[in-house]
């Protein structure tokens, strides 16, 4: 029993959460890979032959309070986050960040900037990305050789 107490692994295995904590009290993250808050907007990505689709959650969010900007082949996706109302309140607990935000994709490969298309639906930005012209695969007619 007394080894257990005074044993290296066991004091450091200690002192480690002792540290997590104190990371977690003062800066308000985590020391672990683990706990570290992901980016914001979520994303999913995919393609089909010729456009790029980008679904972003952004539950809470306006039209008003959200931008969507292509400058190439990168995808800007900003907003901004409010607080609830400033009223006089005991916050208990606080997971939600507020403030602004700004999230850029670079994609494979340029994008037709004057037919991109997006949705606001449920909280989710859906963005339609075609692909430019040049960036299209083009099927080459082989001929015969005469």
């Amino acid at each position: 029993m007394l080894l257990n107490r005074l044993s290296p692994r066991v004091s450091f295995g200690r002192m480690s959460r002792d540290m997590d904590r104190l990371f977690e009290e003062v800066f308000g993250a985590s020391r672990t890979p683990y706990s570290r808050p992901a980016a914001f907007p979520a994303l999913n990505v995919w393609e089909d032959g010729d456009a790029f689709i980008v679904e972003a959650e952004v539950p809470g969010l306006t039209l008003d309070n959200l931008g969507v900007e292509v400058l190439g082949n990168e995808l800007t996706i900003s907003g901004e986050r409010k607080d609830a109302p400033n009223e006089v309140t005991t916050v208990h607990r606080r997971e939600r960040n507020s403030g602004t935000f700004q999230r850029t994709l670079t994609l494979p490969t340029e994008i037709n900037a004057e037919a991109v298309e997006a949705d606001l639906k449920n909280g989710i930005l859906t963005i339609r990305l075609p692909k430019a012209e040049t960036a299209k695969v083009r099927r080459i007619e082989v001929k015969p050789h005469e």
